[in-house]
């Protein structure tokens, strides 16, 4: 009995999430407190796909990128990137770039364009604006999109595994290889030290993020 309770509530999670999703795809009018849709049809699919819509240009982009994406996989075997530190590094470096740019933007973003407006007034040159009025202003924000960019990093698993094993261990993949292996202590061991940088950057985070400038992150 506790067997079949057990694969029952296994199932339920498994199937749960996905017969609400097929019940949102058919439903039109669905609220509290109602328990089933009450209205039913394929209104929104046709939304959904219409020529017009945002979801079928977004379906051909994302298809593009694909493509792209393989290519590119192709190519780093091709002049044998894989399995090199550079190869590695080119892979960290497409996510450490998005947020080191999303972050640094945000940072500029922030600050307010009267203080540069009054550097101008008083005779600087948009360089000397630049350098010591704007620069300093950003530089807490651009100082934590490099701590952002390192734990990313630090911790990035899927590109290294598939570009840089067997040659190019990082401590992410000791933790998978250990998992699989059953070493959890191992594992357990790695994801403590993993943890570290990041509680410590939480901690100093405050330190060099203003509440303005995480409002324009998010």
């Amino acid at each position: 009995m506790l067997r079949g309770g057990l694969l029952g509530g296994l199932a339920f999670m498994i199937f749960g999430p996905l017969a609400n999703l097929a019940l949102w795809a058919v439903a039109i009018q669905w609220y509290f407190p109602h328990k089933l849709p009450l209205t039913w049809g394929f209104k929104y699919w046709h939304e959904v796909f219409k020529p017009t819509s945002d979801a079928v240009a977004a379906l051909g982009t994302s298809v593009l990128i694909a493509s792209v994406t393989v290519n590119i996989a192709r190519l780093f075997y091709t002049i044998e990137l894989n399995g090199t530190i550079a190869g590695v590094v080119l892979v960290h470096a497409v996510h450490g770039l998005v947020i080191a740019v999303w972050i640094a933007a945000a940072a500029f973003a922030a600050i307010d364009p009267e203080l540069e407006l009054a550097a101008r007034n008083i005779g600087a040159s948009p360089l000397r604006t630049a350098l010591t009025v704007t620069l300093p202003l950003a530089m807490p924000g651009v100082t934590a999109s490099a701590f952002f960019v390192f734990l990313e990093s630090l911790d990035e698993f899927t590109g290294t595994y598939f570009v840089g094993v067997p040659e190019v261990t990082t401590l992410p993949v000791v933790m998978f290889t250990a998992s699989l292996a059953g070493n959890y202590q191992i594992a357990a061991i790695t994801a403590l030290v993993l943890l570290v940088p990041s509680v410590g950057f939480m901690l100093l985070i405050e330190r060099f993020l203003k509440a303005e400038m995480l409002a324009k992150v998010g």
